[in-house]
């Protein structure tokens, strides 16, 4: 069964026009979706969880985030009658319509996804997230446990043309002095935002673009001036460099590539069924379920939202 226009909100049929009304609140909302989003799908990336909040590489994700995705949640609950779309749903289409009001590619999602019983642990998040120090061997180590192959990592690391990032991810490149493979105009101009190890500030992710979801973030590789060690690697490494020099030159290349690779990222380790539960509160799972408190599918087990552009 197929969705069209908004979400299958009960058994019989569909409410078009409430649930049309809530999608297009939730497609001006904009949040911070970066390389976390490899973590397995059994628990989604909103929740109250000390562990995952507080884990070094979500602990500069904007509390507006998670607010959104629960303020959506709870539009569509309404409308909807019910807990009927899960919060690990509600992420993956939040994510797909952010990089395309940003100028990017719009694509289908798989829907039927289900959110997690409980929280990920630390190690569970910390094995799921390389730092951003990591060079490329390292990183499709990370990505050879979960599926996306040396395309999908050049690919998915294009998503760095949007967002911010902390001195802490890339002050070893300056300090004690500018790592050779940085441009050194480039790295004068980041020591005016961190002037020194330890300071707290933040600069774009990308120089040239860094509102719009474009082939941009190549173009800074090529003239080294990537800001993390994780991405500027991407042009050294003979493995990647001829990915990275082709999405410099070719957009829709970049962008074919990058929808396949988030498609098949967004279905890692998804829960259906028994298999998870559909939260009433995005932060924390549900304190319990007694029989009828929830419907018993997702939005459709099986379906593929049919786009409207």
């Amino acid at each position: 069964m197929t969705v069209h226009g908004g979400y299958f909100c009960n058994g019989e049929g569909l409410k078009k026009e409430r649930c049309m009304h809530d999608q297009r609140k939730y497609r001006r909302v904009k949040y911070r979706e970066d390389w976390a989003a490899t973590a397995p799908c059994s628990s989604t990336r909103p929740t109250a969880s000390t562990a995952r909040r507080s884990s070094p590489p979500n602990v500069t994700l904007r509390p507006s985030a998670f607010k959104a995705i629960n303020a959506i949640r709870a539009l569509l609950q309404r409308a909807c009658g019910g807990p009927v779309v899960s919060c690990a749903d509600i992420a993956a289409l939040a994510a797909r319509d952010s990089v395309h009001l940003a100028g990017g590619p719009r694509y289908a999602v798989p829907l039927g996804r289900r959110d997690g019983l409980a929280p990920a642990s630390l190690d569970t998040i910390l094995g799921a997230l390389p730092p951003p120090t990591s060079k490329v061997p390292v990183l499709l180590s990370f990505l050879a446990k979960i599926g996306p192959n040396a395309a999908g990592l050049v690919a998915l690391s294009g998503a760095h043309t949007l967002g911010i990032a902390h001195c802490g991810s890339f002050e070893e490149r300056l300090f004690p002095k500018d790592d050779p493979t940085m441009d050194k105009f480039f790295a004068g101009h980041l020591k005016l935002t961190c002037p020194r190890l330890k300071v707290d500030n933040f600069t774009a992710n990308d120089i040239r673009t860094p509102d719009v979801f474009d082939n941009k973030f190549y173009v800074d590789l090529l003239n080294r001036q990537g800001l993390f060690t994780s991405d500027q690697d991407l042009h050294t490494d003979a493995k990647t460099k001829p990915m990275v020099t082709r999405f410099a030159v070719d957009q829709a290349a970049f962008f074919d590539q990058f929808v396949k690779s988030m498609v098949k990222m967004g279905q890692i380790n998804v829960l259906t069924g028994n298999q998870g539960q559909i939260r009433t509160d995005c932060s924390v799972p549900n304190a319990a379920r007694s029989a009828g408190d929830e419907l018993p599918w997702s939005v459709v087990e099986t379906a593929v939202e049919s786009l409207v552009l």
